[in-house]
């Protein structure tokens, strides 16, 4: 097995069980790795600190697998690392996450389970699985077999992810079939009374945003008798939560007229199950100049949602991000009525939540309006966080009042 060795003082990260190696830490590299294959991570005198597997383009050069000299990551390590990630979502007596009618729930989340970039998410049991590393994509096959033994209805792949060009991997053969047959055109997924159709292979990521579930049920909890701006709505997630929740209407604005008409059918199942009719609008617009036009015709709401894609990936771009997400913040602040709710997130793994709480702070300055944070929320507990990786926590989240 090919050897990396780290520069004096590096090994303390993984000491600490840090699961990146970065560039900058390798001192040598004994050998010819190939791309995703594993290999033994060693400090500079010698001695074998654990395994993990390699990425030549990427400024993450590996990816740990394994922090013990004796645990070497093959095909039986990795089918424990899904049964275990498996058996965590699914509790001590309880069925199998695959045998649960209508369960949306994260199965494997990356890092923090010991699979660095690796996501799966199933869907009533059809598992749709992301590879964003060479080292998961290495590993993908055993993965698929293992999440087949443990009864998932089928495998998809939605590895169609940006990531993959840092990692040097191909972008074709990325979405299809994995094992078992086609999924169907869209899979029905329950949050407590509320129904979702999901399209795992057309949707954003891999299908739907699981990570915001208890988020979702935060915001309707405010929403009675409230009318909602669901902004970047997708296929109606928060709108629907708030309409369940006895929203006096509900606008739900995004930018694709796909997601829009998913949302439609999503309050039509919502309204069908019983929870009393509301007027709802699904208005296909820029997020950013829909608010500025709203501002301009004097529009107001009393509770406000906003859930935008990624703005950042790195640190690098995260002050030109900044600018977008204050942007929209003042925005919305303007548009609140006194007394209303304004629910603001970001999902960019680079900002901190002091960040955050900072650009918040300074649209609401220049907004001229006075808000408490009543709530905070982070990404559902199926999106877990390791405490040597605190990289993993990447869902901030602000439930604020006027």
């Amino acid at each position: 097995m090919v050897k990396v060795f780290l520069r004096k003082g590096r090994e303390r990260s993984i000491e600490r069980r840090h699961p990146w190696v970065f560039s900058g830490a390798v001192e040598r590299v004994d050998g010819t790795p190939d791309i995703g294959s594993t290999v033994a991570v060693c400090a500079c005198g010698g001695a074998v600190l654990g395994y993990g597997s390699w990425s030549p383009q990427s400024q993450i050069r590996v990816r740990m697998l394994s922090f013990s000299k004796n645990a070497v990551p093959d095909d039986a390590y990795i089918r424990g690392l899904v049964q275990a990630a498996t058996g965590r979502r699914s509790g001590m007596e309880g069925p199998s996450v695959f045998a649960r009618p209508h369960l949306g729930v994260r199965v494997v989340h990356g890092e923090s389970d010991g699979l660095p970039g690796l996501v799966v998410d199933s869907y009533d049991g059809w598992c749709v699985v992301q590879c964003a590393s060479a080292g998961a994509e290495r590993f993908r096959d055993e993965v698929v077999r293992a999440l087949m033994d443990a009864g998932a209805k089928g495998v998809y792949n939605r590895s169609d992810v940006d990531s993959r060009k840092r990692e040097g991997l191909p972008e074709e053969g990325t979405v299809g079939v994995l094992a078992g047959g086609e999924p169907p055109e869209t899979i029905e997924i329950h949050e407590g009374s509320i129904r979702y159709l999901v399209d795992v292979r057309n949707g954003h990521k891999t299908g739907f945003y699981l990570d915001q579930r208890e988020a979702r049920a935060q915001v309707g909890a405010h929403a009675a008798g409230r009318e909602v701006l669901n902004c970047f709505s997708y296929t109606g997630g928060f709108g629907l939560a708030c309409a369940a929740g006895g929203a006096k209407s509900v606008v739900n604005l995004d930018l694709s007229k796909t997601a829009l008409q998913l949302a439609e059918r999503n309050f039509e199942l919502l309204f069908d199950g019983g929870v009393p009719r509301c007027p709802v609008d699904f208005r296909c617009a820029d997020v950013f100049k829909q608010l500025r036009l709203y501002r301009d015709q004097g529009r107001q709401f009393d509770l406000i949602v906003l859930d935008p894609p990624k703005f950042a990936d790195t640190k690098a771009q995260l002050i030109r991000a900044a600018r977008g997400y204050k942007d929209i913040n003042l925005l919305a602040m303007k548009l609140l009525r006194s007394g209303g709710i304004l629910a603001t997130f970001s999902c960019s793994g680079a900002m901190t939540a002091d960040f955050f709480d900072t650009i918040c702070r300074e649209a609401a300055c220049d907004a001229r309006r006075d808000m408490q944070i009543i709530a905070r929320t982070r990404q559902a507990s199926d999106h877990p966080t390791a405490l040597s990786f605190p990289e993993g926590e990447y869902l901030n989240g602000l439930i604020l009042k006027a």
